[in-house]
């Protein structure tokens, strides 16, 4: 059993040479990617290595047990176990994104709605900071555009993994069903006469990927360089330092301006941009897909009402997999395990649904 996950052992194996080799560390890029691969490889070839001594203590046990009924009884309870590892190795080597082990950009961007959507959008920055504080993941601004009342109306922020991890507990991994339209209803702080209002903010998750992940021809960039606006520190606003590049084969635009320096907003700018043609390249080929193999939790669609936060009820539900919940205030604040275990176990089962059939 499992005769076809032997090229991923000979993987780990050289993948543990290379990291192995202080050669490699000289090309941080070269070791992150391998690093991440690693990490992702080490729990699918600790559970082969464990069904293989499970099954030849398994195989001992039932040699003994006509001498001696306490092998028997051994042999039963291997039994038990290797039937709960198969279950685990058969979720771990579905096939996945192989963008999981990557970190995430989150572009959260209000929508209909005005101010009340810009500040709600707000409120899910927060959300998914808080949740990043609680994994040990590190939040960093790359660009946003706030309003006068303290809200968003377009923010893009980097969620980083402090080390390599297996796909279910890296940024991208948990975090990319997040992606497409989220609503609110509640009465918006604009409201004088206290009614209930719906409005909605776009969530946008990208994997991050390295320069050398990706080839960008700088023929096919426009970079226009402009005067800050909105809060900034002391020259912020006073200077040509914000950067808009245009990526003219697909008309993908980005733009930043935190920085105080020209160069830093490119550099920001080129990770948003990496992280759009990444994405793009995605959609393009799940819309080439035929239905059956789309997948039903992570939309491409990113005008999907994928949740809603109902304020009134102090509840939360995410429409895609019939989750409910009535902890909003909880959820808010970054308790946002359960319903991305639920989502995650969605996708699990989806993707061994589609091995079977396959």
């Amino acid at each position: 059993m499992f005769e076809s996950a032997q090229p991923l052992r000979q993987e780990f194996a050289e993948l543990e040479a290379q990291l192995g080799d202080p050669a490699t560390h000289s090309d941080a890029a070269l070791a992150r990617r391998l690093g991440r691969r690693y990490a992702e490889l080490m729990p699918i070839v600790g559970a082969l290595a464990e069904h293989d001594r499970l099954t030849a203590d398994r195989e001992a046990a039932l040699e003994l047990a006509g001498d001696d009924s306490a092998f028997a009884a051994e042999a039963e309870e291997l039994e038990g176990r290797l039937t709960g590892l198969t279950e685990r190795l058969t979720r771990l080597l579905a096939p996945r994104d192989p963008n999981d082990s990557a970190d995430a950009l989150i572009e959260i961007k209000s929508g209909e709605g005005g101010d009340e959507s810009a500040l709600f959008a707000g409120d899910l920055l927060k959300m998914y900071s808080r949740y990043a504080e609680v994994r040990g993941w590190k939040v960093e601004v790359l660009d946003s555009q706030e309003t006068a009342l303290g809200g968003y109306k377009s923010v893009t922020v980097a969620v980083k993994a402090a080390k390599a991890g297996s796909p279910d507990e890296m940024p991208y991994g948990v975090l990319k069903f997040e992606g497409g339209v989220h609503r609110v209803q509640r009465v918006p702080v604009t409201e004088s006469q206290g009614r209930v209002h719906t409005s909605a903010a776009g969530v946008l998750v990208m994997p991050e990927v390295e320069e050398t992940e990706i080839e960008i021809n700088d023929d096919d960039l426009r970079i226009d360089v402009y005067r800050s606006s909105g809060p900034g520190g002391q020259g912020v606003n006073t200077t040509d330092s914000a950067v808009r590049i245009t990526h003219l084969p697909t008309g993908t635009v980005v733009s930043c301006q935190n920085e105080r320096s020209q160069l830093q907003n490119r550099e920001q700018a080129m990770r948003m941009l990496r992280a759009r043609l990444i994405a793009l390249a995605e959609e393009q080929a799940a819309n080439a897909a035929s239905a059956a193999r789309r997948s039903q939790v992570r939309t491409v669609d990113r005008s999907e009402r994928i949740r809603t936060y109902n304020f009134p009820e102090n509840r939360i539900a995410d429409h895609r997999i019939g989750f409910k919940a009535y902890n909003l205030d909880q959820v808010l604040n970054g308790a946002l395990e359960p319903v991305i275990t639920a989502l995650q176990e969605a996708d699990t089962a989806e993707r061994l649904a589609a091995v079977g059939t396959e």
